[in-house]
């Protein structure tokens, strides 16, 4: 099995996974050359047991998809394939695997589902991350509004007002010699 991992990482697996009319795929052309095979001839094997390949495990492309691909990925026109590529699903590149069935196509077939397997893990992370960081902005959200009338009751607390004249103080003053009238205690 070290054998299929050595010639194919199962990061290069990951890369070759494309995400194509809602469902995750790898190109017939990426398959085949994890298979060891030539696209023709994996193509060839489908189409002999095309009974065991129905739409939810391989689809071909329409010339729309297939040009898309081929401006993401900076294709040529002048070079690699001309014909409209397979897109097989985890289910269909194992029924591949089957189909031909070559001792690499099975071993490499293990790699082609782990891959799958780890990209859904992945996506399933992503999915619950964002639904926590909805949930975060969700309160946040509250709690901004909650923390701005509390600033902006705190503002009109601080607010003092304005300052009131000074007033004469009430009571006896007593003047003594020289010196300016000074308020008398109370005895008690």
């Amino acid at each position: 099995m070290e054998g299929a991992h050595a010639l194919v990482p199962v990061e290069r697996i990951e890369r070759s996974i494309l995400l194509i009319r809602g469902r995750r795929v790898i190109l017939d052309s990426d398959l085949a050359l994890l298979f060891g095979v030539s696209t023709r001839d994996l193509n060839k094997a489908v189409s002999r047991n095309r009974v065991r390949f129905p739409d939810d495990f391989m689809f071909q492309l329409t010339k729309e998809e297939f040009g898309n691909l081929k401006f993401q990925f900076g294709t040529s026109s002048w070079g690699g394939t001309r014909k409209v590529p397979r897109a097989f699903t985890e289910h269909g590149a194992i029924m591949t695997a089957t189909t031909l069935n070559s001792p690499r196509a099975v071993q490499a077939s293990v790699y082609v589902v782990r891959a799958f397997v780890k990209l859904k893990a992945m996506l399933t992370e992503h999915r619950e991350l964002a639904a926590k960081v909805a949930e975060l902005e969700r309160k946040f959200a509250t709690h901004d509004m909650a923390i701005r009338d509390i600033v902006d009751a705190i503002k009109r607390l601080a607010v003092l007002p304005p300052p009131e004249p000074e007033r004469p103080r009430i009571g006896f003053r007593v003047k003594e010699a020289g010196a300016p009238y000074r308020r008398r205690r109370a005895r008690s």
